[in-house]
């Protein structure tokens, strides 16, 4: 799918690539070219209206910085991994190409991304300028990281409910619904920071970019958007920091719990021990006995046995064993 901003239209312009006519020019008031889940057919088609060579699906999965970002024929390349299905069971990672050239921002994605929608919303509302593309690439960096603020907030609110239901939770409670949750918040904690480092070398490369540096207020812009990046990753790292200090509080109060559970069986198998001797010794039936013919012999066992039993008892309460 090929999504176009136009600048004259205020509008959003989604067009079916398989349907343009042979020749197709780009409009010279776009702004903002989208190309979402393209074929390798589609991408050609739009990279002889842009004349442009677009990075491959393939290339955008690269991870060497040569590869991810870099300037050639006077266009900015530069491929970021942002996070998608943040809010979801399986959170993940997914390339997005950033193309800066003649003041057009031109976008690759292989996944419906949140904050595409909103910045293409604001920037209805809001209009354009005449040479958008640095301002067009840092609004759409703003939501990218307004999403991931949003992300760890929400991840942050779901931890210290984690953590609350840690440390109220009634003895005997279960514990394997706490450190699922806790589990998936790491896994999207994680990603985000990863997601926020990918975008901070973008944005330290966007700044070489001439749609950026030769504008003043461009450049104040992002700087902004790299102290946002930053602050973001230190926040993440305390979240994930805080995930584990639950992890190991959480494994700590269940190796308690199963101390004290070994710790009753234990001082009952101790307390049985001397009865359960004194009973077997009685229960032999010898003929020579010395007490087997005894008329309190039966009476006298049971008061062994009860006394065996309470010595330990009262020396375990005594030392607070038990």
């Amino acid at each position: 799918m090929l999504n176009l901003l136009r600048r004259d239209l205020r509008a959003v312009e989604a067009l079916d690539i398989a349907a343009l006519p042979a020749g197709w020019k780009l409009p010279g008031d776009t702004v903002w070219v989208d190309l979402v889940s393209p074929s390798r057919e589609e991408e050609l088609a739009v990279e002889q209206a842009l004349g442009l060579d677009l990075p491959t699906a393939q290339e955008m999965t690269q991870i060497e910085p040569s590869s991810r970002l870099y300037q050639e024929n006077g266009a900015t390349f530069m491929t970021a991994s942002l996070l998608v299905r943040g809010e979801q069971e399986y959170p993940g990672l997914s390339p997005v190409t950033f193309v800066l050239d003649q003041g057009r921002l031109i976008t690759i994605r292989y996944e419906p991304l949140k904050p595409f929608s909103v910045f293409a919303q604001r920037a209805v509302l809001t209009g354009v300028d005449a040479n958008a593309g640095g301002e067009a690439l840092l609004g759409l960096l703003d939501a990218v990281v307004e999403r991931l603020a949003e992300v760890l907030e929400r991840g942050s609110e779901k931890v210290q409910a984690s953590s609350n239901a840690i440390f109220d939770r009634p003895h005997g409670g279960a514990f394997e619904p706490l450190l699922t949750g806790l589990a998936r918040a790491q896994s999207v904690a994680a990603l985000a920071r990863t997601s926020l480092v990918s975008l901070g070398r973008l944005a330290s490369f966007a700044a070489l970019s001439k749609e950026i540096a030769a504008q003043p207020a461009c450049q104040a812009h992002l700087v902004s958007i790299q102290h946002d990046i930053q602050s973001l990753i230190e926040h993440s790292g305390y979240q994930a920091s805080h995930i584990a200090f639950l992890l190991d509080a959480a494994l700590g109060l269940i190796n308690i719990e199963q101390n004290a559970t070994m710790k009753v069986f234990a001082v009952a198998t101790v307390l049985l021990m001397p009865p359960t001797l004194v009973g077997a010794i009685y229960g032999m039936n010898f003929e020579h006995m010395p007490e087997l013919k005894w008329v309190e012999g039966y009476p006298f066992a049971l008061a062994l046995m009860v006394v065996s039993g309470l010595v330990p008892f009262l020396w375990f309460r005594k030392k607070r064993w038990f």
